[in-house]
């Protein structure tokens, strides 16, 4: 079917788009090593039958998880349709209101069992993305991550949940199996998982320069798998015991760190996480001391950061 399998820590993703936007494509540039390719912007007008990419399930207030793509636009089932066998009943001007995925270019999102993921040949000869055997649609009114303007349209649309079902308040993403995860380098023997304090400043450092560092003085990583559009934490599991997550830190224990989008990451392990210039942020278990860098350059994916939320990738 040609379609990719996430079976890897980027199968195991745990994706959280805000509600608000204050990440929006146009922060975010090639001048940033860690933009992933997956964090395409939505399509001007609206969306379009583009394929759904590397999808996530992403958390909402109003209905917990929804299965979105990856632009972060919610993705839909239409009541009319039926998943055994597969059968889409929205054609004409009901595509155009409610435009289909297209099948093909698909990542599983977290947790999420990649044999969910399907095909079905629509009347027009043209392939079309299934969950769980349901054809996968966006509205046309969606025109940012987080929006649910489709939700309940009709009484017959409704946003997926990452099992295919509809989703639903009190239906958590499910966990991705431990696993499926690729661990990360493991730390020195016997080292003990660093905590970050309540704080953030610049220390400067002969190899790294200006870097940031949490009220301990320990250094502090950004993740290249992360991305900051939509805001996605790829370290789950194994590997967060290894890369603890920075906790919250008020703007005013920042000291020097750049306030762009200086925000909180609610993560669906039930962890808040800081994010800076959108990238979540971490510490290393691996440090022992302050001015320790020992998580530089590891597996070539993580590497301290500028006070401006960018990679330092010397080594």
């Amino acid at each position: 079917m040609g379609m990719k399998r996430a079976t890897t820590l980027a199968a195991a993703a745990v994706a959280v788009v805000l509600a608000a936007s204050a990440c929006g494509p146009s922060d975010y540039s090639a001048s940033d090593t860690a933009q992933p390719a997956g964090a395409a912007a939505p399509a001007a007008g609206g969306p379009g039958n583009q394929p759904g990419g590397q999808l996530a399930a992403s958390t909402t207030e109003q209905l917990g998880p929804v299965l979105t793509d990856s632009a972060g636009l919610t993705l839909y089932r239409f009541d009319k349709d039926t998943a055994k066998p597969p059968k889409s009943n929205c054609e004409g001007d009901c595509a155009k209101t409610w435009p289909v995925v297209a099948a093909g270019d698909v990542t599983a999102a977290a947790g999420m069992d990649p044999s969910l993921l399907g095909e079905v040949v629509r009347s027009d000869g043209t392939k079309q993305l299934t969950v769980a055997g349901w054809p996968a649609y966006r509205f046309n009114k969606d025109a940012k991550p987080g929006d649910l303007k489709g939700q309940g349209v009709g009484g017959v649309w409704f946003a997926f949940g990452p099992d295919g079902k509809k989703a639903a308040k009190g239906a958590p993403a499910e966990a991705a199996p431990a696993a499926s995860a690729a661990p990360a380098e493991a730390p020195p023997a016997g080292a003990a998982p660093a905590q970050a304090a309540d704080g953030l400043s610049v220390a400067k450092d002969p190899k790294l320069g200006d870097h940031i560092v949490d009220g301990k003085g320990m250094t502090v990583y950004r993740f290249k798998k992360d991305s900051a559009w939509p805001m996605v934490s790829n370290c789950v599991g194994d590997c967060v015991a290894k890369w603890p997550v920075v906790p919250p830190v008020d703007k005013a224990n920042a000291k020097g760190i750049t306030e762009k989008n200086y925000l909180v990451l609610d993560r669906p392990d039930g962890k808040k996480q800081q994010t800076i210039d959108c990238w979540p942020v971490y510490t290393f278990s691996g440090d022992k001391k302050p001015g320790d860098i020992n998580g530089q350059g590891v597996g070539g994916t993580w590497y301290a950061v500028s006070p401006d939320g960018k990679l330092i990738t010397v080594q």
